[in-house]
């Protein structure tokens, strides 16, 4: 974007400042509503707005605008009544410059959310908007427009994120993303767990494992619920894809970890997917004509820096190699054959065939991918051979060449894959054959670690580095986010992290600096 870093971040500040305002009263706040919304619409005895506000996949001219009503029992009678809600945007952290206005219904149907296509806006700009329903009035919230399709751009500023147990740590990471100066949040999966684990609990889900419509509302309002993750939404504009928890632990495709009839989990995918559509800001939900569908990947263009992919690596997948006839999902195996068929894919055959083309048709400098796991190999050798985990892209190892050799078919630099899920930071080199120094480094790959999520113990991740050369950093004992800076002559990778677990007054450092030049693939230490 075309402006200086000291402007940029004191737009930020300001956007933060708008965004915190818990000691802003709905009066207050109510008083700058223009006079034809003020006054119409139900009268609230509780804030609806408690969930807060949030903006995502940026286009130049449009980015989408989201919030929710919350109603609790203190005002019962309008939970089954349509409501008009105003979304009203402004070209200042202010408030004075007006630039557009929708007014939209929602109803109990989609659990009274708000999806505004913000359209008719500016490229690369920012914007500053709020909601309006009756007497009450949301926290503004601050986004941007992605930069002209052919505009030249020197900096993308990212923060990669993905694995917020609630239970198991507090979302300071959010605290810290908010007040950073950000193009983006990329959040690459495990938005909520489903599941619980007793032995790493801070603090508690409300409920049991979700399985039903309504139990999927409650956990994404749990999470809402949470000051730091707001906070984070109302500053920065987000692009997300999810990963298996946002419905349950290692599902692929039609199969959950129970083995359940296919039938019956696809009702259950089908409420996740509404649930996680009614909480996000994103443009489509579930297809009306097969609920348990919703299409999640999609492809942004940052100027001429930067085209971004975020993939779906669970919806369309094939089902796990070798599974335990008594435990579905993922298990660790030696000697699978089935891993060597190349008919199978991690993305499916559609969306590997939209990806793949996209890659090798892009022109922009950096092409960056945006998917759920890690994509370089972590298996372990063992005297009886080597071990794969059949849920992670060392399950789909056909696959994962198949993307790979494409990138160097083609010729293609500055291919850098960004993912999440093992929770742990991973910087590595990919190669067609993994850990092979024959196979030429094709791409880069950084992976964040989780937010709250446990990882894995040393003694394991010791093994793993000694069996994977190709990864040149690895530390799973800190919870985090991690910082990237994109710019034409190479990205930058700051792994941000603090002492696990991650308490409330969690205190952040850099755990490692990691660097990519432009035209020379794989990572440097910076």
């Amino acid at each position: 974007m075309n402006r200086s870093l000291v402007s940029r971040r004191d737009l930020n500040r300001r956007a933060l400042a708008w965004a915190l305002m818990p000691w802003l009263s709905a009066a207050a706040q109510a008083q700058a509503v223009s006079g034809a919304v003020q006054g119409a619409g139900p009268r609230w005895q509780v804030d609806p707005f408690s969930l807060g506000v949030a903006s995502g996949q940026p286009q130049p001219g449009s980015v989408v605008l989201w919030t929710r009503l919350r109603i609790t029992e203190a005002d019962a009678a309008f939970k089954a009544q349509s409501m008009s809600v105003v979304c009203e945007v402004f070209g200042d952290a202010a408030l004075r410059q007006p630039v557009r206005q929708w007014r939209v219904q929602t109803d109990a149907s989609r659990a009274h959310s708000v999806h505004v296509v913000a359209s008719g806006l500016q490229p690369g700009r920012h914007y500053w908007y709020r909601f309006v329903c009756g007497s009450a009035t949301s926290p503004v919230g601050h986004a941007c427009t992605s930069p002209g399709i052919n505009d030249p751009v020197d900096r993308l500023r990212i923060a990669l994120a993905s694995c917020q147990h609630y239970e198991q740590g507090y979302f300071v990471a959010h605290r810290e993303m908010a007040q950073r100066d950000l193009d983006l949040v990329l959040f690459v999966g495990d938005y909520i767990y489903e599941s619980s684990n007793p032995q790493y609990m801070l603090r508690k889900h409300v409920g049991a494992v979700p399985t039903l419509l309504d139990e999927y509302r409650e956990r994404h309002a749990q999470y809402k619920s949470d000051a730091d993750l707001r906070a984070c939404h109302a500053a920065h504009t987000w692009l997300m894809t999810w990963d298996d928890h946002e419905v349950v632990n290692d599902y692929a495709n039609d199969l959950d970890n129970k083995f359940n009839d296919p039938q019956v989990f696809l009702r259950r995918r089908a409420a996740a997917y509404q649930a996680y559509f009614e909480h996000m800001p994103v443009r489509l939900g579930p297809d009306p004509a097969s609920p348990s569908q919703m299409r999640i990947h999609d492809r942004m263009a940052w100027g001429q820096l930067a085209d971004l992919w975020t993939l779906d690596c669970r919806q369309y997948r094939d089902h796990q190699a070798c599974p335990d006839p008594n435990r579905g999902g993922g298990r660790v195996v030696v000697g699978c054959e089935a891993l060597a068929n190349p008919s199978r894919s991690m993305l499916g055959v559609a969306q590997e065939q939209w990806f793949t083309e996209g890659l090798t048709r892009s022109t922009r400098r950096w092409k960056l991918v945006g998917q759920s796991t890690q994509m370089s190999s972590s298996g372990v050798n063992t005297p009886l051979g080597r071990s794969a985990f059949t849920d992670g892209w060392d399950g789909y190892p056909q696959a994962r060449a198949r993307i790979l050799a494409t990138v160097a078919e083609a010729g293609l630099s500055n291919v850098v894959v960004l993912g999440g899920d093992v929770h742990m930071n991973v910087a590595a080199q990919l190669r067609v054959q993994p850990n092979d120094e024959r196979s030429p480094v094709v791409a880069s790959e950084i992976v964040t670690t989780s937010i709250t999520s446990r990882g894995l113990g040393e003694k394991l991740l010791a093994q793993i580095r000694e069996s994977n050369p190709d990864i040149v950093h690895a530390r799973s004992d800190e919870r985090g986010y991690t910082l990237l800076d994109v710019r034409p002559e190479g990205v930058s990778a700051e792994f941000r992290t603090t002492a696990n677990p991650a308490r409330a007054d969690g205190v952040f450092k850099t755990q490692a600096q990691w660097a990519i030049r432009s035209g020379v693939a794989g990572v440097q230490k910076a």
